[in-house]
């Protein structure tokens, strides 16, 4: 039986990774096995909680995901003393419209699971109020039980008392009280969080907010208001077929966006999976019968993406005989060209004519339900596809056969439609599941 808890907020920004990896961290110091999630679409927090806990961390998501599916995911805590999931934006925010079992919201995962909800709550510019905050969200859906809640950036020990008190009478348990610290921050840019294995010092850091959270907050009290779970039997496991039997996978600073199930899938289905590096001008394995090209930061390394001129004749002698299939990022890097943020176009592998643009700002965010047109790697015309799509690059010309027809959440079509060529094809989304 592990000791179960969703850690969520009122709203992104107040605090969830930052308590979710200072709690496993904590926890794990204590001699306790520590299982992280992800809910929702997040490929970039599971690599932090990895770097917490010493275990792999996958997502699971209501939207793409059905109950079953979920069930076999979780099923990695078997083993574990503390299971915790992270959540993502609010508690309750998800899509408008239902996906296969919910609309991506953490309190879905909250529900389904009967895991409760420890709240990280930011104070910052009110006192009282913050109780009403809470107290709405514990009554807002009956399914979803609040354990307490945990007070993050507390401006003095008189706004602490202020915020504890109005808790306290609406009877909301406060596990904790954490003033400001700015050495617990981490850093950002515009697609989240500065990835865990881009910063050498993220071990110290997340030991270092294990301390300031152990010194902060009552540790047994949370475990004690946690849930004893026991994952159930799965009826099956995630509907992932590998895109080959050999796939070379680029892997490193500008291609590093891969959901850790879509990878455990490929390998449990008998892949291989050997990496190369892009930006260090390597080519995919000879030997593979599929190259995949992962999202990521191209745009911030384009002009040594433009510059490797091995990588690039690489890939196009891969392409001329193999599939080659990138997603966002990865499909910007198969394209013509791309411009950078500071307006200067660099050329890229070519393989197909998409012309994108990172000076032209604007965010493209949400889940897309795709059909395909043509068959890509793993997957034949007429397959629906789930995934998300998240990427600051604006299209300026995607002129060859597109790939798929692509709805949103709502069912409105969009024009990220994917792209084919020859063996290379591409999407701005990344592929979560395939539906049944």
């Amino acid at each position: 039986m592990a000791a179960s808890l969703i850690i969520s907020a009122p709203a992104s920004g107040a605090g969830k990774t930052t308590l979710t990896l200072a709690l496993a961290r904590a926890w794990r110091n204590r001699g306790l096995n520590v299982q992280c999630f992800k809910s929702g679409p997040d490929y970039i927090d599971p690599a932090f909680h990895a770097a917490a806990t010493g275990r792999a961390s996958v997502n699971v998501d209501s939207w793409a995901m059905d109950r079953a599916t979920i069930a076999h995911l979780v099923n990695r805590g078997v083993d574990a003393d503390v299971v915790l999931a992270e959540g993502s934006m609010g508690l309750f925010d998800g899509v408008a419209a239902r996906g296969l079992s919910g609309t991506g919201a953490t309190a879905d995962i909250a529900e389904m699971l009967g895991w409760p909800v420890l709240l990280v709550i930011d104070p910052s510019g009110q006192a009282q109020t913050a109780a009403a905050i809470a107290a709405g969200l514990r009554d807002y859906r009956a399914g979803v039980r609040l354990a307490g809640v945990v007070l993050n950036r507390v401006a003095s020990p008189r706004h602490e008392d202020l915020v504890r008190r109005a808790l306290t009478d609406v009877g909301i348990a406060v596990f904790g009280a954490l003033p400001r610290h700015a050495e617990i921050n981490l850093p950002k840019r515009h697609l989240g969080l500065v990835q865990a294995e881009e910063q050498a010092e993220i071990g110290k850091l997340i030991d270092e907010a294990a301390r300031f959270v152990t010194e902060h907050v009552d540790l047994d009290a949370v475990l004690r208001s946690a849930a004893s779970w026991s994952p159930q039997p799965a009826t099956n496991g995630l509907n992932v077929t590998p895109p080959g039997q050999r796939i070379a996978l680029a892997r490193d600073a500008a291609f590093s966006f891969v959901y850790p199930h879509m990878l455990e899938t490929w390998r449990a289905a008998g892949a291989e999976i050997s990496t190369f590096s892009p930006l260090a001008d390597e080519v995919p394995d000879a030997s593979a019968d599929v190259c995949w090209l992962p999202g990521g930061y191209p745009e911030l390394h384009a002009g040594k993406i433009a510059a490797n001129a091995r990588f690039a004749s690489g890939l196009r002698a891969f392409a001329a005989t193999r599939p080659v299939h990138g997603e966002c990022g990865g499909y910007m890097v198969l394209g013509a060209g791309l411009t950078d943020a500071e307006g200067v176009r660099h050329e890229m592998t070519g393989l197909l004519g998409l012309e994108t643009s990172f000076a032209k700002r604007r965010m493209h965010l949400g889940y897309r339900l795709a059909t395909l047109a043509a068959s890509m790697p793993g997957h034949q015309a007429g397959a629906r596809l789930r995934g998300h799509e998240f990427h600051y690059s604006t299209i300026l010309a995607q002129p060859d056969t597109p790939l798929a027809v692509v709805h949103d959440a709502t069912g409105a079509v969009i024009a990220e439609t994917g792209s084919r060529r020859g063996q290379a094809t591409g999407t701005f989304f990344h592929l979560i599941a395939e539906d049944q």
